[in-house]
C-alpha cells in the first residue's frame, strides 16, 4: 500500500503525458459506434509515448511474429521495471536506482523466449524501430532512452534514433499544441519538423504527402469488454471504449497496413477526450497512405491513478508476458482488424453487378449478381455495415437516410462460417430532394433553437457533439441536419 501512496504522490510531480479536456478538439470525425472489422491488413506495427512507449516495446517484444516494428516517444527497454513501482520511479524514469543493464534484459528476453513467454527473438531481427528523445526531456532520462536503443540495436533490429531534438517529454507533431521544449498538458509538441513522418518512413517506406484537408475516413468508437481477458475492461485499468481510424480506402477494401497507437498517462479518452487522435497527425498521413490507425485506451484504478499503461505490473505479474491482460486485449483488437490473419479457404469473391434500382428522399435500394457459397450478404454504407441482421436476398434498401444527399455503398458475401469476402468497388446512390441546409448563427442561438447543447461553458453540435467553441453570442458556427436531432459543422 504505502508503495502505491507512493505513485500517486511521484506521478502527480513528474506526469508522464498527461493533458486536460479543454485543448481537445473536432478535428477527428465524430465517433461512429460500431464494432471492429476485419480489412486487409498485410503490414502492423506498433507506437507510443511515455508509459504508452514501454507498452509498444512489450507489445512488439511479446509479438513480434505479428509486429513489423515499433515507434517510440520516450521510454525505455523491455521489462525495465522488473515487477517494481520503485525501479519504475527511480531506475527508469530517473536513474537514482541501479537498473538491469541491455545485455541482462536481452538475455531475459531470450530466456522468456524460449519458455514460449515471448515470441522467439530471431523475430526481432531486422525489424525497424523508431526511437525519439528530446533533449529537455527530464521525465524519461536520456540514459534510459539509450538503453532502449541498445537492446533493439544488440536483438538485430534496425534503429534510428532522434534524440538531438529540443522537445521536452511529448509526442512531438506539425500540429503539436505546445512550443518545442514543453512538458506540459496536452504533450504533444510542435518542434517545426514532421517527426512522424520521419518515424512512419523509417517503418514503412517512403511515405505519401499528409492530406492537408480534414480527415475523411471513420473514428470507429468500439467496446474494448469485447476483446480483454474476462470481458471486463475496469478490471485491467482499460477505459470501455477504444478507437480506429479507419480511411475510406481501407473501408472500400484495399490492402492497408495498421499502426496501434497507445496513448501516455493521463492522456486517455475518458479524462481528455480525443487530445493525442486530434493531434497525433497519424489519421493525416493515414488517409493518403492506406493505414488504420487503432487507440486502444487505458484509464484509472487502484495503483495506476493516472490511466498509465502497465509497464511495472500494477495489474498484473505477466505484464510484459503474452499472457499480460493489456497485452492480450490489444492484440485481440490488432486481430479483430484483420491483423496477423491467415486463411485456410479463400474468401468469398466481391458480388458483381452492384447497381443503384431506386432512390427516394430517406432511401436508397440496391441490388447485385447472387455470389455461389454466400449464405448472406453484408451492405455497407460510407464504410460503415448497415444491415442489423444477415441479408439473404441480392437487394437491399436502406432507410432513415438525408434528402440530397451523396452515399457510397458497397457489398460483400459471407460464407456458411461468417467469414466476410472481398467488398465490390462503390457505388454512389444520391437522395432526391433538397441538400441539407447550412445555418450560420451565434452559439447562443444555436441552443436555443435546439442544434446545440452547452455543458461547461462549451457548446455541442446535438447528435454528433461536435464541440462548436465557447457558449456565447460572439462566437458563430454553421451547422446542418444530416438526420432527424443529428446536426454536423457543415
Amino acid at each position: 500500500m504505502k508503495t502505491r501512496d507512493l505513485l500517486v504522490a511521484v506521478l502527480a510531480a513528474v506526469g508522464i503525458a498527461a493533458s486536460t479536456a479543454g485543448g481537445a478538439t473536432a478535428a477527428v470525425p465524430a465517433p461512429a459506434p460500431g464494432p471492429l472489422q476485419r480489412y486487409d491488413i498485410d503490414a502492423a506495427y506498433v507506437s507510443g509515448l511515455s508509459s504508452g512507449g514501454f507498452m509498444a516495446n512489450q507489445l512488439h517484444v511479446a509479438h513480434s511474429s505479428l509486429f513489423d516494428g515499433a515507434g517510440i516517444f520516450s521510454a525505455g527497454p523491455y521489462d525495465c521495471a522488473q515487477n517494481s513501482l520503485n525501479t519504475a520511479l527511480y531506475g527508469c524514469m530517473d536513474t537514482f536506482m541501479a537498473r538491469k543493464t541491455p545485455a541482462q534484459l536481452e538475455q531475459l528476453t531470450r530466456d522468456r523466449a524460449a519458455a514460449g513467454k515471448v515470441d522467439p527473438v530471431s523475430g526481432l531481427s531486422g525489424d525497424k524501430v523508431w526511437l525519439f528523445h528530446g533533449t529537455n526531456d527530464t521525465t524519461v532520462k536520456a540514459p534510459v532512452n539509450d538503453d532502449l536503443a541498445t537492446y533493439y540495436r544488440d536483438l538485430g533490429a534496425d534503429v534510428v534514433y532522434d534524440d538531438a531534438s529540443a522537445s521536452g517529454h511529448a509526442w512531438v507533431s506539425p500540429l503539436g499544441p505546445n512550443s518545442c521544449s514543453s512538458t506540459s498538458s496536452p504533450y504533444v509538441n510542435n518542434c517545426g519538423g514532421d517527426p512522424v513522418k520521419d518515424m512512419l518512413t523509417h517503418l514503412m517506406g517512403p511515405v505519401h504527402p499528409a492530406s492537408s484537408a480534414a480527415p475523411t475516413g471513420r473514428l470507429v468508437q468500439f467496446d474494448q469488454g469485447a476483446y480483454v481477458p474476462g470481458g471486463d475492461p475496469a478490471a485491467i485499468s482499460m477505459g470501455a471504449e477504444g478507437f480506429a481510424y479507419v480511411p475510406r480506402s481501407c473501408q472500400d477494401g484495399a490492402p492497408c497496413r495498421l499502426m496501434v497507437t497507445l496513448h501516455g498517462c493521463y492522456q486517455y479518452f475518458g479524462l481528455v477526450g480525443n487530445a493525442l487522435m486530434d493531434k497525433a497527425y497519424l489519421n493525416e498521413y493515414a488517409d493518403t497512405n492506406d493505414l488504420i490507425v487503432l487507440y486502444p485506451q487505458a484509464t484509472t484504478m487502484t495503483g495506476n491513478p493516472r490511466g498509465c499503461w502497465d509497464w511495472w505490473g500494477y495489474e498484473s505479474p505477466d505484464y510484459a508476458q503474452k499472457t499480460g491482460p493489456q497485452i492480450t486485449a490489444v492484440l485481440n483488437m490488432a486481430r479483430a482488424l484483420g491483423a496477423g490473419a491467415t486463411t485456410t479457404t479463400p474468401a468469398l469473391p466481391a458480388p458483381t453487378g452492384l447497381t443503384v434500382t431506386a432512390t427516394t428522399a430517406t432511401s436508397a435500394s440496391l441490388a447485385w449478381n447472387a455470389v455461389q457459397g454466400a449464405a448472406s450478404y453484408d451492405v455497407y454504407r460510407d464504410g460503415a455495415k448497415v444491415n442489423a441482421a444477415p441479408v439473404t436476398t441480392t437487394a437491399y434498401t436502406d432507410p432513415g437516410l438525408t434528402a440530397g444527399t451523396a452515399y457510397a455503398y458497397a457489398v460483400a458475401a459471407v460464407d456458411p462460417t461468417g467469414t466476410t469476402g472481398t467488398r465490390t468497388a462503390p457505388v454512389t446512390a444520391t437522395t432526391t430532394g433538397a441538400a441539407a441546409t447550412c445555418v450560420t448563427a451565434s452559439n447562443y442561438a444555436h441552443t436555443l433553437a435546439g442544434r446545440a447543447h452547452q455543458t461547461g461553458g462549451y457548446t455541442y453540435a446535438n447528435g454528433s457533439e461536435q464541440n462548436l467553441g465557447l457558449w456565447n453570442v460572439l462566437v458563430t458556427s454553421t451547422l446542418k441536419q444530416t438526420s432527424p436531432g443529428y446536426w454536423v459543422k457543415c
